[in-house]
């Protein structure tokens, strides 16, 4: 049996929870907004600034953003178990593309402009 990193019930919840994104910048200072069908929540953070943050499925992290060129790169340590979490924010198109790498497993997410 294949164990893969998200069991099959969050995937389920996940693929419904309608999420929208509003990310706001001024200078190096973001303010993000993630409404979904679950949960709304506000995230204010400073580039290269490590800070606390929750997933959706309650898994705590702690680290930061960075911009490399037009893509914001997160640099995460779960606080559970210390492994690492990248993710990826980038406008590609009209899209905006969130990839997140974890134990050498990537996920995408595709976001249309509202």
């Amino acid at each position: 049996m294949i164990f893969l990193g998200v069991n099959v019930m969050k995937r389920k919840l996940g693929a419904h929870d309608n999420l929208k994104i509003t990310i706001q910048q001024d200078g190096n200072k973001f303010t993000v907004k993630e409404s979904s069908n679950f949960r709304t929540i506000e995230i204010e953070f400073t580039l290269g600034v490590n800070f606390e943050y929750s997933l959706a499925d309650g898994t705590e992290l702690t680290g930061s953003w960075n911009m490399e060129g037009n893509k914001l790169v997160g640099t995460f340590t779960r606080k559970d178990n210390g492994k690492a979490l990248t993710a990826y924010r980038e406008i590609v198109g009209d899209e905006l593309v969130q990839t997140y790498i974890y134990e050498g497993v990537e996920a995408k997410r595709f976001f249309k402009r509202g």
